[in-house]
């Protein structure tokens, strides 16, 4: 990882900090993954940055060298979002360094955060995401639109097709229905599952555990794969995941990320990812009459900022319609 090759070309102590701050984000502050290496990432940058200026050690940054560092990122092009997330990731930085003795004062405090700005997101109208889950359905009876390598161990590569089919049905069903990330629903265990009530429980952002309902078609799909595909794909080396890939074990993000794409191409819809229909999903909720604050349970959102922007996407869809239909817009 580039991150890492370039810690090592900072001078020992600066290495050594954010090697700290790294560990303090995954193993303290509960980050994700993904966060923690940019973060790192942009934290590397800066402290380059800072070295380039003159800085001996990680007590001579302040607020002057991280301005200068964020103008540079915008020379260099990096996007509003981008810059939104350099800045975060130094304010977290010092306001680290200074609590753990690194800083005299927390140098990037009074920083200010560029504004990103947000794209309304591309989402489904219901009858399209009702036409993608239709087309996945129709596969689940006929297979052979979806053929399994025959290179992959197992039962013959018809049933292996259907216990696939299954499977993405299912996969579609719960994404739509509940409106999880692509992540979250790979991380679902069967234990996680009670389709008698209709809930599935999910490890989102954060290590923040909550209950999301699905419905009767997204259980009935379940079901059916639990009943007549499961089985097919599953070993003794198998995990507790509740899809499986083509091998066996826990299917990987990427897989649901080419089924929705694909499913999508097939009903003639636009094509978004698992994301979209987690956008589709939320904006459906809301436009079928559900309230902001249940939404943003549902998605778990940690601020109500994030869930707002569905509201936009309804107001925008009302709009375009009032501009087609009314004689004066």
């Amino acid at each position: 990882m580039r991150s890492e090759q370039t810690r090592e070309e900072l001078p020992p102590e600066l290495a050594a900090v954010v090697d700290a701050f790294a560990r303090h984000l995954g193993n303290v502050a509960g980050r994700s993954p993904h966060t923690v290496r940019a973060y790192v990432a942009d934290v590397v940058s800066l402290c380059e940055h800072a070295v380039r200026m003159g800085a001996r050690e990680l007590s001579e940054l302040d607020l002057t060298a991280v301005r200068s560092w964020l103008a540079r990122q915008r020379t260099l092009g990096s996007a509003r979002a981008t810059l939104a997330r350099r800045a975060a990731a130094a304010r977290t930085f010092s306001a680290w360094a200074h609590q753990h003795g690194h800083l005299a004062t927390d140098v990037a405090a009074p920083l200010a955060s560029p504004k990103p700005h947000r794209e309304l997101p591309v989402v489904l109208r219901p009858e399209q995401a009702a036409a993608v889950l239709d087309g996945a359905a129709s596969a689940a009876l006929e297979p052979s639109a979806h053929p399994a390598p025959a290179a992959i161990p197992g039962p013959d590569p018809a049933a292996r097709a259907r216990a696939l089919a299954l499977r993405d049905h299912a996969a579609l069903e719960l994404l739509y229905a509940t409106g999880v990330r692509v992540s979250e629903l790979c991380g679902v265990d069967l234990p996680d599952l009670d389709l008698t009530r209709g809930v599935v429980r999910v490890l989102g952002k954060g290590g923040r555990e909550r209950a999301v309902p699905f419905g009767r078609p997204a259980a009935a799909a379940v079901r059916r794969w639990l009943a007549d595909g499961r089985p097919l794909l599953s070993h003794s080396d198998s995990v507790a995941a509740l899809l499986l890939g083509a091998r066996g074990g826990r299917v990987h993000p990427t897989v649901v990320r080419r089924l929705v794409r694909r499913s999508c191409q097939q009903a003639a819809t636009p094509t978004i990812s698992p994301h979209g229909l987690r956008h589709s999903a939320a904006t459906h909720l809301l436009e079928g009459g559900a309230d902001l604050r249940s939404v943003q349970e549902l998605l778990g959102h940690s601020s109500l900022a994030s869930t707002q922007i569905y509201t936009h996407v309804s107001v925008a869809r009302l709009r375009s319609a009032y501009r087609q239909a009314h004689p004066r817009a």
